[in-house]
């Protein structure tokens, strides 16, 4: 078994492809309301998440997904704890678009900003 110093070396942001693509924001409708999709944004009406992000799922109807506590702090600057959340999370492979996991991930790279 590798140490954590050795995985710190071989991993770093770029080793997630998909969560490094260019997303496209494209305007869409949802509930009759128009949104942005792919553009993760704080949550405001829903107290048990802390961001939102509408998204097409895989039968192509925007759907919002919900993710993060609300109660915790994102600390991704710090190379070591941003390395060992995305080794713990998966984040080599985070799955589609429309799941929490990948967004959570998305989050968790260096530099990432959030629209309040």
């Amino acid at each position: 078994m590798k140490g954590f110093k050795s995985f710190l070396e071989e991993h770093t942001d770029s080793c997630c492809e998909s969560c490094n693509e260019e997303l496209i924001h494209e305007a869409a409708e949802y509930q009759g309301k128009k949104v942005t999709l792919n553009n993760p944004i704080r949550t405001s009406e829903n107290p048990k998440k802390k961001f939102k992000v509408y998204v097409k799922n895989d039968q192509g109807n925007v759907v919002v997904v919900r993710f993060g506590d609300p109660n915790m702090e994102i600390k991704r600057d710090d190379p070591k704890r941003r390395a060992s959340y995305r080794a713990r999370h998966g984040c080599d492979n985070p799955g589609p678009k429309w799941k929490a996991n990948y967004w959570s991930c998305y989050q968790w790279r260096a530099g990432s900003k959030v629209d309040s």
